[in-house]
This record gives C-alpha cells, sequence and structure tokens, in this order.
C-alpha cells in the first residue's frame, strides 16, 4: 500500500481513471481523491483532448503514477500497474460512440475495449448537455455498454443534462461520489487473496 494520504486501510486494486476531453476533467482530483479515500490505487488515463484540460504534473503527485495519454513505444516498459477496474468520468459523446463501435485509435479506448474483453469492470460516466446526448448513436452506444457489462451512470436522476454552452456553470454540481459508489467492492486481486 502507497502512503498517499488519501489511502484507507482497505486496499481495492487498481483504478485507472479515464478522462475524456470536457471542463468536468479540470476537477479530476477531487475524483481521485475520493477513489483513493475508497481503497484504490488511482492511475489517470486521458483521451488526447483529455489532456488539454488536466493538470498532469498535480495529477502525477496526487496519484504516484504519470498520467498516460498516449500508447507507448515498442519494447518501452509498461508504467502502470495492471487494472482492477476502470472508471470513464467524465466520458464524452465521442468516447461513448468509439468505445461501443471497437474503435481503438487512442491509448483509453484500447485500454476500454481490451479491459472489456478481459472481464475488468467499466463503470462510465457521461458528462454531456442535451443536444448531444440526444444522438441516436449515443443512445445505442449507452445500451450497448451496458449490455456488454459496463455500469453506466447516466439521466437525470444521476445528473440533469444541461443547455448546451452552459455546461461550465453545472461543474458545481458534478456527482463525484456516485461515481466511485458504483465501482465494485472489492477487485478480483483483493477477493483472490
Amino acid at each position: 500500500m502507497s502512503g498517499s494520504p488519501h489511502q484507507s486501510s482497505e486496499h481495492r486494486g487498481v483504478l485507472y481513471v479515464i478522462a475524456c476531453g470536457s471542463p468536468l476533467a479540470r476537477h479530476l482530483d477531487r475524483l481521485v481523491g475520493l477513489a483513493q479515500d475508497d481503497g484504490w490505487e488511482v492511475c489517470v488515463v486521458t483521451t488526447p483532448d483529455g489532456a488539454k484540460f488536466v493538470d498532469r504534473a498535480a495529477l502525477a503527485r496526487q496519484t504516484g503514477h504519470p498520467v498516460r495519454t498516449h500508447y507507448k513505444n515498442p519494447g518501452d516498459p509498461d508504467l502502470l500497474p495492471a487494472a482492477d477496474a476502470m472508471l470513464v468520468c467524465p466520458a464524452t459523446v465521442n468516447t461513448v460512440n468509439k468505445w461501443a463501435a471497437g474503435i481503438t485509435d487512442t491509448l483509453a479506448l484500447g485500454l476500454l475495449v481490451e479491459g472489456q474483453g478481459r472481464g475488468v469492470p467499466v463503470v462510465v460516466v457521461p458528462f454531456t448537455n442535451v443536444a448531444m446526448a440526444a444522438h441516436p448513436a449515443f443512445q445505442t452506444g449507452l445500451r450497448r455498454l451496458g449490455e456488454w457489462g459496463a455500469t453506466v451512470l447516466f439521466g437525470d436522476d444521476v445528473y440533469p443534462l444541461h443547455p448546451p454552452g452552459t455546461g461550465e456553470r453545472h461543474l458545481h454540481a458534478f456527482p463525484w461520489e456516485a461515481a466511485v459508489a458504483a465501482l465494485p467492492g472489492r477487485s478480483r486481486a483483493t477477493s483472490a487473496a
């Protein structure tokens, strides 16, 4: 167990927090802290657009791991431990649509597609506006991901959708705690011990 001040006495395993390109990602440190308080060793992975919103150096200090965005070069060592669970938050319409189609053109998507195939528990929490959320491909993608075993937290009962162009005004009310609460209670690695 690391010496992070956020670590609880119960270690749940390694959690990959995957952040997409959204203003909400600016506050990812809050999600990381909540997950650490819940006993997870957290690693942050961003999509290329997600990287524009996060403070990579601060998150690396908070987690003790580098923030990854791109696939590693052939022959380079893996810098992160294997994931016991993944939390895609904030998830964008773009990432949900590509993930549901099996597209792996970013490290984040490659990890999600492979992780799902390996049976790694995945929680996805989209953050988008009402117009983007209405697109049929997004609705179909969320349904598919749920049918394939991902836990999808989406809808007015989780977080009310906002009108286009107003997302910045709604960041304060995002339910970070609900995202962490939806994670599996114990990792497979911990359960087998």
